[in-house]
């Protein structure tokens, strides 16, 4: 067995960094400073009617994991309702999207690989912080 060249990284609770924008609350626990530019890890949550636009990726893979609620993937075309304990996985270059069908919050783990979510993410937290910036709660 050979070592990596990476350190590993432990994240406590306290730690993570927690972004709001476009009414999504995100906790970053992995980031490319933590993994070396391997992966992003986060937890999401998502108002009832919540998700963004179809959408996709140039540079990442994104996969989800549901914790709590029913979210609904749009996946070639089709809507795919998934429920606590589903998972999907959107390649880089496939139009998809996600929304949340239920009428509570719903949790996702979601991993994009490689890293970089979290300064896309951070960029629109910060626009959505500031005065007059836009409001979609």
């Amino acid at each position: 067995m050979t070592a990596s060249d990476k350190p590993g990284a432990i994240v406590a609770p306290d730690s993570a960094k927690v972004l709001h924008a476009f009414g999504e609350e995100v906790t970053i626990h992995l980031d490319r400073e933590r993994t070396g530019g391997k992966l992003t890890m986060w937890t999401e949550i998502t108002p009832p009617g919540g998700g963004p636009p179809p959408h996709y990726h140039l540079n990442d893979d994104e996969t989800f994991h549901v914790i709590e609620g029913r979210v609904s993937f749009l996946l070639d075309d089709k809507w795919h309702e998934v429920g606590p304990g589903g998972a999907a996985f959107m390649p880089r270059g496939v139009v998809h999207t996600f929304k949340n069908v239920g009428d509570r919050l719903s949790r996702m783990l979601l991993i994009t690989t490689p890293s970089g979510f979290e300064k896309f993410f951070a960029r629109c937290a910060a626009g959505f912080a500031k005065v007059g910036g836009p409001d979609m709660s």
